[in-house]
């Protein structure tokens, strides 16, 4: 009989809370104020990416309170922040605009569409086990997505910054605009941005702890209500709606539909990618096990939530990750606790928002957007790979240059691409044998021989429809400019994972151009590897034709030295394929 599990190892098996149980009275403190530092820092960041969204910037404050709340509940993650991000802020700016004007109610309604449609793409991506896809999005792509989404973020905030109207499609003509229409700044607007990102720089360099933005929004709010910044030109936010969001089907027109599916696509990839990615950073820093699948789920309640509270899609967030776990917050609970913050914002403190100067938001976003230019990375990539540094660099121009939605295209195709080309590239040995018995590889060359008349060829990748023919060409090579006749090919599977039918049917061709030449064909491949991919399609089977399949090397040369091509063989330490 099993012993009963303990009371405290019961809530592991609870399908909901995994994010919050099992509760540590001894944690709760520290995770009360990580959700205390989560929403100083929090607010004036996704206040700011409504800017980047182009909704109202109440909508910033719903993503970070039933979002959080739907994550905390359906979730497994007990570090991963869920709230509104830069990249998918962007991507619906960026698409869009082509159905409805920015800003406009269309709009906003379709920002909710978007995050139901991408909820129901979440659902599906569980039910179907479609989180694998987040994989082919590679680390070096999405560097150089998010730093295209910088570019993007931090070139459409200039003319803010200065007090100016937004011109210019695309990075690059928004910062021509500004350049050209630099006489025309307004002066005081210019003076307040400089003194914000002063604030901002200030406290990240001088005092890292401090919530820079958070100092710099109270103050310009105070500053704006004493000294009447509207009367001086300066525009401000103008009026925020307090209160709980009102619950709504988010509308969907027939002729929307597929600018819905298109938009709600990238940002899935998106949400999928980063998510995990930093669902599993955290999970394996703490030593706890991730669960991909439900964090999918809560995702997708979180979207949904975004979607009925009339907010747009809310994401993964790794900076606010980073900022909860910075402080001390190691579960859930320290969520909850900003979105409590954020409820008593939205009944009691909407009023001194509306004198938030909007200057203020664009340098917040300012800097977000420059955070997200990943120098480093893009240096690094450089340095240590630069076929990847290519592919972020691509990424990055069809960012800057065509739109968000094309960048995160080209970032899953670029991602692929630089994967099939790995796989294509052979990486393939011959063997010999050293004085002290060991097996040495050589670069493939013909007449490095194993044993007289006895070539062993390792191939090192999954051998697949794409680099078959290229194996077939090099095994054939060696053969043909031997400088004596080969009796012997061995093939060193060992090191292959999958074999695919073409490259199987492509075995089989091979087998029977070797016969033909008088070469006998021979394989070496473990149980745990492709041994029984090659015993079902009996690859290494013609008429008349025996072949083996080998253990090791070391049983293959033993019992082929001796044999020709053409013997029947009944050694007892091999096994017929």
């Amino acid at each position: 009989m099993k012993p009963a599990a303990s009371a405290g190892s019961a809530p592991h098996r609870l399908p909901l809370l995994q994010g919050l149980l099992p509760f540590s009275s001894a944690q709760l403190p520290h995770d009360i104020v990580a959700g205390i530092t989560l929403a100083a820092l929090g607010i004036p960041e996704v206040m700011g990416y409504t800017k980047i969204s182009g909704t109202p910037t109440v909508t910033g404050l719903y993503t970070i309170l039933l979002p959080l709340v739907a994550f905390a509940i359906f979730g497994a993650s007990r570090q991963l922040v869920v709230a509104a991000d830069s990249a998918t802020a962007a991507i619906l700016a960026g698409t869009l605009t082509a159905v409805a004007a920015l800003g406009s109610k269309e709009y906003v309604g379709l920002t909710s569409t978007v995050a139901l449609t991408v909820a129901v793409m979440l659902v599906f991506a569980r039910v179907f086990r479609l989180g694998f896809l987040a994989d082919f999005l590679s680390r070096s792509a999405l560097i150089g997505f998010l730093t295209g989404v910088g570019i993007q973020v931090a070139a459409g905030e200039l003319a803010g910054l200065i007090g100016l109207a937004k011109q210019g499609h695309g990075p690059l003509m928004q910062i021509v605009s500004v350049v050209q229409r630099v006489a025309e700044a307004n002066y005081p607007t210019t003076i307040l941005s400089i003194a914000v990102l002063a604030v901002i720089i200030g406290c990240k360099r001088f005092v890292p702890r401090a919530p820079g933005a958070l100092i710099a929004v109270i103050g310009s709010i105070v500053a704006s209500g004493v000294f009447d910044f509207a009367r001086h030109g300066i525009a401000i936010t103008g009026e925020v709606p307090g209160g709980l969001p009102s619950l709504f089907l988010p509308p969907l027109h027939t002729n929307e539909i597929n600018q819905v599916l298109a938009t709600a696509a990238s940002c899935f990839i998106v949400i999928i990618a980063q998510s995990a990615a930093t669902a599993r950073a955290y999970a394996n820093r703490y030593n706890e096990k991730g669960d991909d699948n439900a964090d999918i789920i809560g995702l997708a309640a979180a979207n949904a939530a975004a979607a009925f509270t009339g907010t747009f899609v809310v994401n993964g967030s790794p900076t606010k990750t980073e900022m909860v776990d910075d402080a001390g917050g190691r579960t859930q609970v320290a969520h909850l606790t900003t979105a409590v913050i954020v409820l008593l914002v939205l009944l009691f403190l909407t009023k001194p928002l509306s004198l938030l100067p909007a200057a203020v938001l664009s340098a917040i976003v300012f800097m977000i957007g420059v955070k997200l230019i990943d120098v480093k990375g893009m240096t690094e990539l450089y340095r240590m790979q630069k076929d990847e540094f290519i592919v972020a660099l691509l990424t990055v121009c069809v960012v800057v240059f065509v739109d968000v939605m094309h960048g995160i295209l080209a970032a899953i195709v670029m991602s692929l691409i630089a994967h099939a080309r790995n796989s294509y590239h052979l990486r393939t040995r011959v063997l010999t044998r050293s004085p002290a018995g060991q097996w040495v590889a050589h670069r493939v060359e013909p007449n490095v021989l194993a044993a007289p008349g006895m070539v062993v060829y390792r191939f090192e990748a999954d051998l697949f429809y794409a680099n078959a023919g290229r194996f077939s060409e090099e095994v054939l090579r060696l053969v043909n400019e031997a400088s004596a006749p080969l009796r012997w090919v061995i093939l060193d599977a060992s090191e292959i994972n999958n074999i695919d039918y073409t490259a199987c049917k492509t075995l089989i061709q091979l087998g029977g151009e070797l016969d033909r030449r008088g070469v006998g064909f021979a394989t070496v491949a473990l149980p745990t590897g492709v041994r029984h991919e090659l015993e079902r399609y009996k690859a290494l089977r013609a008429q008349d034709i025996h072949r083996e399949i080998f253990a090791t090397v070391d049983a293959a040369i033993a019992t082929l030295s001796n044999r020709s091509a053409t013997a029947p063989p009944s050694a007892p330490g091999a096994s017929a394929g």
